[in-house]
């Protein structure tokens, strides 16, 4: 929840010059802090009428001064003072209906005069009602919330004003002279009757203030389900109201208002066009999206897709960014959006940052993959403005700059910081932070963060985060889009005897209609032949990709045969998996050039002259697929993430066939497998770094004959058992896009070996199978081991996550199954899987273990000790959950903090992750004082 103005608030906001009232709250204030007598409470004469009618008349005076009070001021000054007027609103409806109850006594009898009542002095009970009515934070409009649910606060905010009402009276001589019926009655009277007379006294002010000021009208919007809508523009409409249009920017500002007014620009910035189809403007071509909202809690689940359906549906999205960057959240907290692949979230930001460029807001959008990573969030926004001046300007410069423009930060690809092999799980917090500081510098600022929803589990949320999620086109959405597609292209396509892609044959497709980024990659596909009009049986997303990237390369190359298509393809994934191999989705020239002729042309390290002429980076990057950006890009990461599975899948069917031409000869049963280039392809990194990828391996493997995927499994079986000796010679040793160590390559190529077996077999997959012989646990156990601390947190948390692994006793022996989407039971399985592989639902477990370990839940101290060195000594458990449960156990009243410095010590062993660890620890309560000594203890014996 954010912060919420209370009446107190609401007076200082507005600058209310009724003295009375700023007094009798001020001393209550004071009361709150200090004590009654401090706080010089005897002075206090104000009565609970006057009070009555001062609070109605300046509710009364508010209402009047709406339009007043919302004009000549910047953004953040209108906000807060809509807030307050809202909260005097709240509270004058109350008194004004307080008064005109039929209660059993008037206000003017009720005693405030010195006398002791109850043991308490009259004007003391006074503040305390004073406080409890006025000080309270009241419900504010928000606009991912209903009208009605605000109502409701509203109503629940009323009932607790008639509790305090009630106790207050029940301590006052007027209570001893009631009869006792009256006594008994009054509770419920004061329960039921003032609420409901002040809530239609609230309706009808709420109304007046939404036909005063649109920011309330908006909050009402959301509840109504518009007319669909392109390119945001109920937004602009929204805004030409409550976020007016600028004049006389600076030349800097202007430039980077023009610089984020992309409406006129195609649809996809594509590098090379096929020359027969017409792509929409993004003004014309990008659907107002479908929204799901919720705020976020540490209790939440943002990457499950079934914890999305059960929140809320946005009915009007474009209400809500409109109202939700002119709230009180809006500068406090980021607003995250997440979404899947394609499902248009860079597309949004550059939608609404063209929509804002044209309001009283300064739009500055980041692209997180083209600034450096590890920089803080300024340092980052600083970088992206420099990308669009042309010279590096400071950021509080820019803000002085815009005048009182109160900019928007749109933060790009957040997943591409996670999926980087970074570690900025508090990327977020200190985004608030970057929030906290400009808010009190006075340069309040807002921050929309895009990600894939798939690394939503990966992140800690600050308290107060709202997220959106992005839902799939609906069929009204998928018949709208494709009308616009038809404008575009029929005339184009009639010349070669097409016709633009219809809905129905589209819809056949399920789900790969309802994407946006798919939805126009089945239309560029049809463009090309009909096609999908000819073909009603539905096509999956691998396919799709392969058909359209072989269409697109065979009409360029005039009809090329099936090998030199493949060739072609080849040299994409090549360039996908340099990408993948160095953690980056933008790749450069340099690069490009080393690192293609390695992988594509003889696999030797000395290359001829005639070689060295060609320009592979222009060869490879002058397709349709790649757009230029501080080197080159894919057009959508998912292009990168399906080539690198079809590389990988091209390798396997490599290695079958050399196999297979192998046969029968005597020395083929005793001599190596050729798997030199599925090592070169899978030897670099973990394949489920990008889950996508595991999903495209798993569709191109559905195409596979089971004969030909039942011989993969044991050429793969095979290799795995021998895949920790290096071969002394190998062909494609030039391809080295970083220089990994020898330990860090064979773990990647034995843990992609093992999910190919997996995602290979029909059946799920035993490790004493994969590792036949006695110690078959004990080897599987080095190999996650080896996994674990080599792949990087990148590639053990997507390892994790796509090998699915549970625990079995039969015949009173133990085994590891692999795969077959099992679902474990036990908590003995959540803590194997740690070691060998576990899906969310084990690391949801496992950290409910950890914090019921933490708040001692029917265990004695020293069993938590136990069972948290155990989870420590034996799967190394290093999570966020251990440190909090490690801090909840430091702070325990009468805690035995020497038990857990052992525990301690071992958490602070690792150099590499001593800083995060220290960090967060620190945080979960633990002095660093005592982390300091615990180190030094630990130098001083090893140097011992």
């Amino acid at each position: 929840m954010i912060d919420t103005p209370s009446y107190a608030d609401a007076l200082r906001i507005l600058g209310c010059k009724d003295g009375r009232l700023v007094k009798v709250i001020g001393l209550a204030s004071a009361a709150e802090r200090t004590g009654w007598a401090l706080a010089g409470g005897t002075r206090l004469t104000t009565n609970l009428r006057d009070m009555r009618d001062g609070i109605v008349a300046y509710g009364e005076d508010v209402v009047r001064r709406v339009p007043e009070l919302k004009s000549g001021v910047d953004r953040i000054t209108r906000t807060q003072r809509l807030a307050a007027a809202h909260a005097a609103v709240v509270v004058a409806a109350y008194f004004e209906a307080l008064g005109e109850a039929k209660l059993p006594f008037t206000l003017d009898q009720l005693d405030h005069g010195d006398t002791i009542s109850h043991g308490v002095p009259t004007q003391e009970r006074f503040a305390r009602l004073i406080a409890s009515l006025l000080l309270e934070r009241l419900p504010t409009p928000e606009p991912h919330v209903p009208h009605s649910e605000t109502r409701a606060a509203v109503e629940r905010a009323y009932v607790r004003m008639s509790e305090a009402m009630a106790a207050y009276v029940g301590g006052l001589a007027v209570w001893d002279g009631l009869p006792v019926d009256d006594q008994l009655l009054l509770p419920r009277v004061l329960a039921e009757g003032p609420p409901a007379h002040a809530l239609r006294i609230y309706d009808e002010d709420y109304r007046s203030l939404a036909l005063d000021s649109h920011e309330f009208g908006v909050r009402s919007l959301v509840t109504e389900r518009p007319q669909p809508a392109t390119a945001l523009s109920r937004v602009a409409w929204l805004l030409a109201e409550l976020a007016p249009p600028r004049v006389g920017d600076r030349p800097m500002i202007h430039q980077v208002r023009m610089a984020a007014n992309a409406l006129d620009r195609p649809l996809l910035l594509a590098g090379k066009l096929p020359e027969d189809v017409s792509l929409p403007l993004l003004g014309e071509g990008y659907l107002s999206p479908r929204c799901r909202v919720a705020e976020l809690s540490l209790e939440s689940s943002p990457s499950l897709r079934d914890w999305w359906e059960r929140q809320r549906l946005l009915p009007d999205a474009e209400a809500f960014l409109a109202g939700h960057l002119t709230s009180l959240r809006a500068t406090r907290a980021p607003l995250l959006v997440l979404g899947e692949p394609g499902s248009g979230k860079t597309k949004l930001t550059e939608v609404l940052g063209a929509r804002l460029a044209r309001s009283e807001f300064l739009p500055i959008r980041v692209e997180l993959r083209g600034v450096r990573a590890r920089a803080d969030v300024t340092e980052q926004i600083e970088q992206a403005v420099a990308e669009v001046l042309g010279e590096e300007v400071a950021y509080a410069d820019l803000v002085a700059a815009g005048d009182g423009a109160m900019p928007v930060i749109l933060l790009d690809g957040f997943d591409e910081l996670v999926q980087g092999g970074l570690d900025r799980y508090d990327y977020l917090e200190r985004v608030r932070e970057f929030q906290d500081r400009e808010a009190g510098l006075g340069r309040p600022v807002a921050v929309i963060v895009t990600s894939r929803t798939v690394v939503a589990d990966r992140v800690r949320f600050p308290e107060g985060l709202l997220a959106l999620q992005l839902q799939p086109f609906d069929d009204d959405q998928v018949r709208q889009w494709l009308d616009i597609w038809d404008q575009a292209n029929r005339a184009l396509l009639a010349r070669r005897d097409l016709k633009p892609l219809p809905a129905d044959a589209a819809l056949v497709h399920g789900e790969m209609a309802r994407h946006p980024l798919l939805l126009l990659l089945l239309a560029l596909y049809d463009a090309g032949g009909n096609a999908l009009q000819r073909d009603h049986g539905p096509l999956g997303r691998a396919r799709l990709y392969e058909v359209l990237l072989r269409d697109y390369t065979e009409r360029e190359t005039g009809g090329a045969r099936r090998v030199a298509i493949d060739q072609e393809l080849v040299l994409l994934g090549a360039v996908a998996l340099s990408m993948l191999a160095r953690g980056s989705q933008v790749i450069t020239d340099e690069a490009l050039n080393r690192d293609l002729p390695a992988l594509c042309h003889g696999g030797e390290d000395d290359p001829s002259d005639e070689e060295e002429r060609v320009d592979w980076a222009r060869k490879a990057t002058e397709r349709f697929f790649f757009v230029r950006r501080k080197g080159h890009a894919f057009l959508h990461s998912t292009f990168g993430e399906f080539l690198v599975a079809w590389l990988t899948m091209y390798a396997l069917r490599d290695l079958d066939r050399r196999r297979r031409l192998a046969g029968d000869e005597p020395l083929a049963v005793v001599q190596a497998v050729d798997d030199d280039l599925l090592y070169a392809v899978t030897s670099h990194s973990c394949l489920a770094e990008r889950g996508a990828t595991v999903g495209f391996i798993l569709e191109l493997l559905e195409e596979v004959p089971p004969a030909v995927r039942a011989r993969c499994v044991d050429l793969l079986a095979g290799l795995l058992r021998r895949s920790l000796h290096e071969r002394p010679r190998r062909h494609f040793t030039g391809f080295r896009p970083l220089r990994h160590t020898l330990t860090r390559r064979l773990a990647a190529y034995s843990a992609n070996l093992t999910l190919l077996i997996v995602t290979a077999s029909e059946e799920p997959v035993r490790v004493s199978q994969l590792l036949p012989g006695p110690d078959h646990l004990e080897r599987w156990f080095s190999l996650t081991h080896l996994w674990k601390g080599q792949l990087g947190p990148e590639g053990w948390t997507g390892l994790v996550t796509a090998l699915s692994a549970h625990r079995v006793m039969e015949g009173g022996g133990e085994d590891v199954v692999l795969g077959g989407g099992t679902e474990p039971t036990g908590m003995g399985d959540v803590v194997v899987a740690v070691a060998t592989g576990h899906a969310p639902r084990h690391r949801r477990l496992l950290d409910l273990l950890l914090r019921a370990l933490g708040e001692g839940r029917a265990l004695p101290y020293r069993d938590r000790v136990a069972i948290l060195e155990e989870l420590l000594r034996t799967v190394a458990v290093r999570s966020p959950a251990m440190h909090r449960a490690l801090g909840a156990m430091w702070c325990e009243e009468g805690a035995d903090r020497a038990a857990l410095r052992p525990l301690l010590h071992a958490l602070l062993a690792d150099p590499a992750e001593r800083v995060v660890t220290w960090e967060q620890l620190v945080k979960a309560g633990i002095p660093e004082s005592a982390l300091w000594e615990i180190h030094q203890n630990a130098v001083i014996q090893g140097m011992g």
